[in-house]
């Protein structure tokens, strides 16, 4: 059975490979009308190798080794296609840019590259089946929640996870089943090998011991907010109890982790504001032709443990502090701001932040204060996510796209909380890496932050 999809990860990862040096065989094949000899076949590995490096990170920022889950097989094919498209051009810059790689003819190149685009294409549209689990285990799910019925569609849509729910309960009619018939027959009869189940709901607790003698018929328990959490990388917020913060929300100093963060803000926020000091001349002339207004802005944010934070940006409205007011309608962005939004490049400035140490490169996203109050009231366990150091990017920022800007909205800032959630609990170097990369494909497709 496939939840964590770890497996799936390393046979796309090595197919790809695969695809990558069988394209390169069948190319010296097609080039040369000959099977090639061992040594022509290693003078273009040598360079190959180096593009097959950077092609599998381009591959991963894509997402192409996350889970496929199937709103993600349906945009499969453009993902796929746009990965290439920018693969296409990392080899035609690569040879043609670097002469002591370059390989003779580039006819060799232009034949490779579409080689291997049409073996990519075949092997992650048309091989999806090796990595797919053949044998489907027959399971229930017992919960509540709107989560529970998202799971549910999720899992019965997609045969790669492995298992197939016969049949979902209820958690707040239990009262009115019997169990022994409406479920333990149904195990028995139905040769059910799996159950999903809120563990953590007190409804519940009535029928554990029907649960603990289905032990001995060889019946696997699965926590149910585990097995969100894996296939949809957010936490559910409709099963989330007290005790749930208590187990896994832990402030305790993560000594090497936290040092290791906080040089990598430092270095990182260093390096990219020579980039900002070499826009600023730029964006100084274009913020004063436009309207001669101020070129930066001070904005309230709500930091680390609810503490007020000032954020710098640089100017995109009409109005030269609005001091961050969420509302502000009248308040009209600029012909440069736009720009300067679109291309992310007003957020600049805030690595000064980081450099203060306000805010870190990777973390949620720091909410405005009159929003973040009316959200604390509104939204259960919401502070939560103020717990630990606001970031420039965040978990949030690349996996939710319907954020709310400038205006109030309680159930998309609740899918925004449910990432915000996730990576509190998961917080890791391997994880802030994780998003860092995949913020490169956000600001290039101009999603924004």
């Amino acid at each position: 059975m496939i939840i964590s999809g770890k497996r799936d990860s390393i046979i796309l990862l090595f197919g790809d490979i695969a695809i990558f040096l069988i394209s390169l065989w069948v190319m010296l094949f097609v080039r040369y009308l000959e099977v090639p000899s061992l040594a022509l076949f290693e003078t273009h590995l040598v360079p190959f190798s180096i593009l097959f490096v950077v092609w599998v990170l381009v591959f991963f920022i894509a997402g192409l080794y996350g889970r496929h889950t199937s709103v993600f097989k349906k945009r499969l094919p453009n993902i796929i296609t746009n990965a290439e498209i920018v693969n296409i051009v990392i080899a035609a810059l690569f040879f043609f840019l670097i002469p002591y790689f370059g390989i003779t003819p580039k006819t060799n190149l232009f034949i490779y590259l579409l080689i291997s685009l049409a073996l990519i294409l075949w092997w992650r549209i048309s091989g999806q089946d090796f990595v797919t689990t053949r044998h489907t285990e027959r399971a229930i799910l017992i919960g509540s929640g709107e989560e529970m019925q998202e799971l549910k569609e999720e899992v019965n849509g997609n045969q790669k996870y492995g298992i197939k729910f016969e049949s979902s309960i209820d958690t707040n009619s239990l009262e009115s089943f019997d169990f022994k018939d409406d479920v333990l027959n149904k195990v028995y009869s139905e040769d059910i090998s799996v159950i999903v189940i809120d563990l953590k709901s007190e409804k519940v607790e009535p029928i554990l011991p029907y649960l603990y003698n289905l032990l001995f018929a060889k019946v696997k328990f699965i926590d149910l907010n585990k097995i969100y959490e894996d296939i949809f990388d957010r936490i559910p917020l409709s099963l989330l109890r007290h005790n749930w913060f208590l187990e896994n929300v832990s402030l305790t100093p993560k000594v090497f982790y936290d040092s290791l963060k906080r040089l990598m803000d430092i270095v990182i926020s260093l390096a990219l504001s020579l980039i900002a000091l070499l826009l600023f001349p730029f964006v100084y002339l274009s913020i004063k032709m436009d309207d001669g207004g101020g070129i930066l802005i001070y904005q309230d944010r709500i930091g680390k443990y609810n503490k007020p934070i000032k954020i710098i940006k640089f100017r995109t409205m009409k109005i030269a502090n609005d001091e961050g007011k969420w509302n502000n309608v009248k308040n009209e962005v600029t012909k440069v701001g736009k720009f300067l939004r679109k291309t992310r490049i007003d957020e600049l400035p805030q690595l000064w932040n980081v450099l203060l140490g306000d805010l870190s490169l990777i973390g949620p996203r720091p909410e405005l204060p009159e929003p973040a109050e009316r959200y604390k009231n509104e939204i259960a366990y919401y502070n939560v996510r103020h717990l630990i150091k606001p970031g420039l990017s965040g978990w949030a920022q690349i996996h939710h796209d319907k954020h709310p800007h400038h205006s109030l909205d309680v159930e998309e800032t609740k899918n925004k909380l449910s990432y915000d959630l996730f990576y509190v609990k998961n917080r890791s170097l391997s994880l802030d890496i994780n998003i860092a990369l995949k913020t490169i494909k956000t600001l290039l497709s101009r999603s924004g932050l």
